[in-house]
């Protein structure tokens, strides 16, 4: 049996045992044939005392990932009359040499992930194979330099699972997807390295209230304007998206004012100061999410006298 490694070039010859004859003379072992194949030859030649010996002389490359090993037949033949030989199988296995990259099942990798999801959630599986043997197909995972530093604080990467989980607080709001370059480095010498690329989708969740803001407001109106006199505007922000980020807005319906087209309150009847002189006026505002969150903001409005009452002297 032989042992021959992959990175051998051609060339090389491999000495065969010799086959034993007690014969002497013509009557002994005078050539050596193989069986016929695309990588070995046989050699032959005497050695001082007469001993005809056989070397397998290596023709073409082996390549261990396409033939683990190769069985041939080895043929002594003697000069006698009648003609006498004896076969030998010679097992020839082929040693791994590192010259085959870690190759990732995908490219490119996509995943998604809740933006609350807990530090030690698993947002998906990386792997790739090595088709070398022993060391040279053991793997061990890892980020590259290229994936953002702020990128590799929230995920991490298991090195020998190759498990992608979340490892920092997430945020929608602050950036909607990550990309990551891993890489995949085996234990041959040389190390080969396998690269690829995963993407990562941050999903919303409905995690911010809307937030009012009230502009060009007038903390004063009087009470002879006529109905549809713009108050203020109003202005809601929810840095969700979709439908967490949908908004809506309202006030209470027992009071002279509303509001028009989703962002102008305006007066909606007739005020009278002498009725009420001041309005705390709560505008509500909630999103469309499941489950919707909302907020408040109160607003001042004070109502400035006309003169539209006559002097009356008591009864």
């Amino acid at each position: 049996a032989l042992q021959i490694s992959e990175a051998i070039a051609p060339g090389v010859r491999f000495r065969l045992e010799s086959a034993e004859d007690p014969d002497v003379g013509i009557n002994t072992v005078t050539a050596y044939t193989i069986s016929s194949n695309e990588h070995f030859s046989l050699k032959t030649h005497k050695t001082e005392d007469g001993i005809m010996v056989a070397e397998l002389l290596l023709e073409k490359s082996l390549d261990r990932e396409v033939q683990t090993s190769h069985q041939l037949l080895l043929t002594a033949t003697d000069g006698g009359i009648p003609q006498r030989s004896a076969t030998a199988q010679v097992l020839i296995t082929v040693l791994d040499n590192n010259d085959n990259p870690p190759v990732f099942d995908h490219d490119i990798y996509r995943g998604t992930v809740s933006e609350n999801a807990r530090q030690g959630a698993i947002v998906m599986k990386v792997n790739a194979n090595d088709v070398d043997d022993g060391m040279n197909a053991e793997l061990t995972y890892t980020f590259s330099d290229v994936a953002l530093r702020r990128a590799r604080h929230l995920f991490s990467l298991d090195p020998d699972s190759g498990e992608i989980r979340v490892e920092g607080p997430l945020d929608f709001e602050e950036a909607t997807s990550y990309s990551l370059d891993i890489q995949a480095v085996d234990h041959g010498t040389p190390a080969i390295t396998g690269h690829a690329n995963v993407l990562i989708k941050v999903i919303d969740v409905n995690d911010n209230a809307p937030e009012i803001k009230v502009t060009s407001a007038s903390n004063s109106i009087s009470e002879n304007v006529p109905p549809g006199t713009v108050i203020t505007f109003i202005d809601i922000i929810d840095r969700d998206s979709g439908e967490n980020g949908q908004t809506r807005c309202g006030i209470p319906k027992n009071v002279p004012f509303r509001i028009q087209t989703a962002s102008i309150l305006v007066t909606s009847k007739p005020l009278d100061r002498e009725v009420i002189s001041e309005y705390i006026l709560v505008i509500t505002a909630w999103d469309l999410g499941s489950p919707s969150l909302t907020s408040n903001k109160t607003i001042r409005i004070a109502i400035t006298d006309v003169n539209d009452n006559a002097p009356r002297f008591a009864a």
